[in-house]
């Protein structure tokens, strides 16, 4: 039985991330978010009903986190001015902190990390799309809710229209509040620094960071407290279909190679065959001819050997000479 000998196979070596392509895709998936929140603007009705539905629902449950701390941070300033700081300014700070972080410490655990994040804000953009909701700083004043970020407009560089910046609260839809994103990224902030921080404080503020945006997004009046528990749920749900989310991106990536590689690979032969010289360059070797041309030497220009001569054998030819 013939023996086929197989090259041993090697495994494939994952391929290296780079900052130069890694940057545009996260630039791009905010972008999406962002212009997401912006087209789909809510029906203001429907929004209004939606928040008041949610407010029902937790008096049903007998839950009002978001009265008294509301309450607080509206009576103390000391409280409030930096709650609205923390809310309009550390999810833009600390989220990409931590993936430039995992980029240059935990570069093998980076594209998980990163893939779940994105896959549970395109999950909450669609929470947004189908269910817009008023948060609880834009209800009739009779709901008991103060908005804290227009009390205290004048110490931040937000506007009292939403928590964007100056004169762009028009720009923003600010009935994207189921799910608190907020609250989903500080999540994953949260169990990026316990998994991988390495030391307690670390572990603390795996913590301690979500804890209180949890605690900061209820006071200043920008989400209920089923908004917090749909944004964790959100994170959740992220986490579950990020890992199907890699495989079809390594399939589609593998596709897309393979089909490039079809249409480049012909013109590549062509362009090699082309280029190639013939070694024998117009000179024929005749059957017992150790160089060419020798068969022009023997019988002359353009003979040819006879098929006696070619058929005779090695005595034959020493008989000849």
């Amino acid at each position: 039985m013939p023996r086929t000998d197989t090259a041993p196979t090697e495994p494939v070596a994952p391929t290296r991330l780079r900052w130069w392509t890694e940057l545009p895709l996260i630039l791009l998936v905010y972008a999406c978010y962002s212009a997401g929140r912006l087209l789909v603007k809510g029906n203001e009705s429907t929004a209004v009903e939606h928040g008041l539905a949610i407010l029902r629902f937790e008096k049903d449950l007998r839950l009002n986190a978001e009265h008294p701390l509301n309450r607080l941070f509206t009576r103390e300033p000391w409280i409030g001015i930096p709650a609205d700081f923390w809310y309009a300014s550390l999810h833009y700070i600390v989220t990409p902190a931590i993936l430039i972080w995992l980029f240059r410490s935990r570069a093998v655990r980076y594209r998980a990390a990163r893939t779940w994040l994105m896959t549970s804000t395109f999950i909450g953009l669609i929470g947004f799309t189908l269910l817009p909701t008023c948060p609880p700083r834009l209800l009739e004043p009779g709901h008991g809710f103060v908005d804290t970020m227009a009390q205290y407009s004048s110490y931040g560089w937000w506007g009292g229209q939403a928590s964007a910046p100056r004169g762009l609260g028009s720009m923003t839809n600010q009935y994207a509040a189921m799910p608190s994103l907020h609250v989903g990224w500080s999540l994953w902030c949260g169990v990026m620094l316990w998994r991988y921080g390495g030391t307690r404080t670390t572990k603390v503020l795996g913590v301690a960071y979500p804890l209180i945006t949890t605690i900061v997004v209820m006071g200043t009046a920008n989400h209920y407290l089923l908004d917090a528990v749909a944004g964790a749920a959100v994170m959740g749900l992220g986490l579950l279909l990020a890992p199907h989310v890699m495989r079809n991106a390594d399939r589609a990536k593998v596709w897309i190679t393979v089909r490039i590689t079809a249409r480049v690979a012909p013109g590549s032969a062509r362009s090699r065959g082309a280029g190639a010289s013939i070694v024998s360059g117009g000179c024929q070797t005749a059957p017992r001819e150790r160089i060419p041309r020798q068969r022009e030497s023997v019988f002359g220009p353009g003979a040819e050997p006879g098929a006696a001569s070619a058929d005779a054998g090695d005595g034959a030819a020493a008989a000849a000479r």
